[in-house]
């Protein structure tokens, strides 16, 4: 069966860093658009990040552009969000998804496009 379990979150300073990874099992990993979201207390999941199947295209929500960059390695099934220059507003739990179109050509940023998502890992920036 399908699993997603992230690993990363924790404590961190505004300004600080953080690196999100999320292991992937029971699917070709390699054929699917992958994301991160995420959702802060009170408000609804928003979409944050997501790359194409062989990692060639990345699109990124305009709050975290330039500060949080995505990435695979299809060798090791794992997806990675590096988020740099933190900010209180990043606050938040963080899921990784994966997309149930395979080899769709473009990345999607609705989350009704992702069927398997994980627990989620709780960053919280603060000082």
């Amino acid at each position: 069966q399908v699993q997603l379990v992230e690993s990363g979150g924790g404590l961190a300073q505004p300004g600080g860093s953080l690196r999100l990874s999320c292991a992937a099992s029971g699917f070709t990993f390699s054929s699917y658009v992958m994301s991160w979201a995420r959702q802060a207390p009170g408000k609804g999941r928003e979409w944050v990040s997501g790359i194409y199947s062989d990692g060639s295209n990345t699109a990124y929500a305009d709050s975290v552009k330039g500060r949080f960059t995505i990435s695979r390695d299809n060798a090791k099934n794992t997806l990675y969000l590096q988020m740099n220059n933190l900010k209180p507003e990043d606050t938040a739990l963080y899921y990784c998804a994966k997309d149930y179109t395979p080899n769709r050509p473009s990345v999607t940023n609705h989350l009704y496009e992702y069927d398997y998502w994980s627990r989620g890992t709780q960053v919280t920036v603060s000082s």
